[in-house]
């Protein structure tokens, strides 16, 4: 009964959540922390997390599908992955060159146009992980609806120096100019499958740091970053709707900032705009001779508080017209 009941209220929650969602992110990219301490917790090896993380980012696929975020990139394996034991990694390498497979071949995946590509020093892995990357691609390469991105022996601080290099190397041999140098440049020299800027980074294992991933696509772009307690086997489809409402928020408040610095920007071009007029009127008063014995007021030449664009008296314009210049400067 009680867990009846804990499911007729987290479906109650997720239909709230859902309508309190407006708008999605095109790009979201997800640091899979916690799968070794969800194993350890349970008193399984390492191996066991990791199998049952992979359970998680089928179902966070298809979360993607319904909301309609168009690419996730998954951080997979980082550079820093190398160090850890063989007996770790060689069962790591293992899911990796399966669940490639597997999903490449998957039919919902090619119903849902997923397309999927491996990002990183894919040269570093395995060769057999290295065919399971080249098959997934080609088997996915016509699929255009959904981009996954899979980041595999992934360092963002790496690809942002071999991108430097690449473009030294190009400056030193002439083909590049240094005033050449520009976004496109060095996006161009970034691993050779480009992604779009990331719109939100979610971490899950409790963590709060986004550990050297997407630098160039997330920091670049100040992506939202949602960071949650639940190890990745446990990330559950409550837990990616709060990240969108946080990528949400996050939009709306910087829709409002933007709202307010241009509205700030506009009174100080119209407090410039008064000011000038104001000593367009002083210098045309200077220069126009009195008239029946009085000087021409401000308010005389159309120069008002509020409304410097009105235009003069009539009868104080018409007994001037000729004398003051084209133009008073209080446009």
């Amino acid at each position: 009964m009680w867990k009846r009941l804990r499911g007729l209220v987290g479906r109650a929650y997720r239909r709230h959540l859902r309508r309190e969602i407006d708008d999605v992110p095109d790009h979201v990219a997800v640091i899979q922390d916690g799968n070794r301490r969800y194993a350890r917790e349970r008193g399984d090896d390492a191996p066991e997390g990791h199998r049952a993380g992979a359970d998680t980012t089928e179902r966070v696929l298809d979360w993607c599908a319904d909301l309609g975020v168009s690419e996730l990139t998954l951080y997979a394996f980082s550079t820093e992955n190398f160090e850890r034991p063989d007996e770790e990694l060689e069962p790591l390498f293992d899911l990796l060159e399966h669940k490639l497979r597997e999903f490449a071949d998957a039919d919902r995946v090619h119903e849902q146009g997923v397309r999927v590509r491996a990002i990183g020093d894919v040269p570093r892995l395995p060769p057999r992980v290295r065919d399971a990357v080249d098959y997934a691609e080609r088997r996915t390469a016509g699929n255009d609806r959904f981009t996954l991105n899979v980041a595999l022996a992934y360092g963002g601080r790496t690809e942002l120096l071999d991108a430097a290099r690449a473009i030294a190397r190009d400056v030193d041999d002439g083909a590049m100019a240094p005033g050449d140098v520009d976004v496109e440049a060095v996006e161009s020299r970034l691993y050779d499958k480009p992604i779009r800027d990331v719109d939100l980074i979610v971490r899950t294992g409790g963590d709060e740091r986004t550990s050297n991933f997407l630098p160039w696509h997330a920091n670049g772009n100040e992506a939202a970053v949602y960071f949650c307690a639940p190890y990745w086997p446990e990330f559950s489809e409550a837990d990616f709707l709060r990240a969108i409402r946080t990528y949400e928020s996050r939009e709306e408040s910087w829709q409002r900032a933007r709202a307010e610095r241009a509205a700030a920007l506009v009174r100080a071009l119209a407090e410039v705009e008064f000011a000038e007029a104001r000593a367009a009127a002083a210098r045309l008063r200077d220069r126009v001779p009195r008239l029946d014995g009085s000087d021409l007021s401000e308010d005389a030449l159309g120069i008002a508080e509020g409304d410097s664009a009105r235009s003069a008296d009539d009868d104080a314009a018409a007994r001037i017209e000729g004398d003051a210049p084209e133009s008073t400067g209080a446009n």
